[in-house]
């Protein structure tokens, strides 16, 4: 097998898309996310999946499990399976990160351009993860 490998933060910096899936295995997926000024993630719950944020650009808050904490260039931010949690763009610039997904969340190789088409495809049942059936 060849190495898969991404320089994350110059990728994650040239996407504009609210959510694309750089690479799906079969128990883990890596997504690189841009939210705009003023946007945010949405609350949401992942109750069988973990979840690892690193934070490329920009400044937010991360709202997990009822905390709130500033998020910077360089931070990580851990959200065990089961917890709610919110990324908040709060600055002038886009937030840009990276996630990592354990299992898979989204469909493989999934683009999103706006969260509005990422929220429409999954009330959809549009951007299901692969299984492993």
């Amino acid at each position: 097998m060849a190495v898969i490998h991404y320089t994350i933060a110059t990728e994650a910096e040239k996407s504009a898309d609210f959510r694309r899936v750089l690479w799906t295995g079969d128990k883990t997926q890596l997504v690189i996310m841009t939210i705009p000024p003023d946007g945010e993630i949405g609350e949401e719950v992942h109750e069988d999946i973990d979840q690892i944020l690193t934070f490329v650009s920009g400044t937010g808050e991360a709202r997990v499990g009822g905390s709130t904490k500033k998020v910077v260039q360089g931070d990580l931010v851990v959200v065990p399976a089961g917890t709610k949690h919110n990324f908040v763009n709060t600055g002038p610039n886009p937030l840009v990160l990276y996630t990592v997904y354990g299992p898979p969340e989204h469909a493989d190789g999934a683009v999103h351009a706006t969260k509005e088409e990422a929220d429409e495809l999954e009330e959809a049942g549009k951007d299901e993860p692969p299984t492993s059936d």
